[in-house]
């Protein structure tokens, strides 16, 4: 299943983060999933399972999936997230647009979208154990839009003010980029990205 976007999201109706808390009537089990919004729509804020210990798993942009359909990416997370010791996952996204191919992204951001979806990683963050654990899973799809890195470092300085805890998985791309999960090996380690900051300077 394919989502193209149905138009920029500049053009659409975009719930802030507060509202799209609120719950609907969707037919999911609230007690299992977090899902922002709780509905179908052209973004996702969050998606994941809940637990007392979850990980963070940072991708580009969100596809199709939903609770209790899950995509292979997704799957890919929620196996290693829990190899590692997490008794939960949710999976984050730079940018919240849903499009299958990261080609049919915003070609320029909306910074109301970017603006929620902060307040969403800040929401999350806070609701974590602390420190936060922050897989960083986005790999070399970071170079598709320009506006992408910028979305890292606003992410990287909400980080900061929780002291959370940035991971890889994987080998690393030859420009630094982290591993994307689809292809990692259920029993993947997490690694510390202990070079995170120079990471961040190349990609201002």
């Amino acid at each position: 299943m394919r989502h193209i976007p149905s138009s920029d999201t500049c053009h659409q109706q975009i719930l802030s983060f507060e509202d799209a808390l609120k719950p609907t009537a969707a037919d999911f089990d609230r007690s299992r999933w977090l899902y922002v919004p709780d509905h179908y729509s052209e973004y996702r804020y969050l998606l994941g399972t809940r637990g007392s210990n979850p990980l963070v798993c940072v991708g580009i942009n969100p596809s199709t999936a939903i609770p209790d359909r899950l995509d292979n990416t997704l799957k890919s997370a929620e196996r290693i997230a829990l190899f590692n010791g997490y008794d939960s996952f949710v999976m984050f996204n730079v940018y919240a647009q849903r499009a299958t191919i990261p080609d049919d992204m915003d070609p320029e951001m909306n910074p109301v979208l970017h603006r929620e979806n902060m307040k969403a990683f800040s929401w999350l963050l806070d609701h974590c154990p602390s420190p936060p654990s922050i897989w960083a899973a986005w790999g070399a799809i970071i170079e598709k839009r320009d506006y992408l890195p910028a979305c890292i470092l606003d992410m990287a300085a909400i980080g900061r003010r929780v002291q959370a805890r940035w991971y890889t998985a994987g080998p690393r791309s030859k420009a630094g980029h982290p591993h994307h999960p689809l292809y990692l090996k259920k029993d993947s380690p997490l690694d510390p990205f202990e070079d995170l900051e120079s990471y961040l300077e190349h990609l201002k």
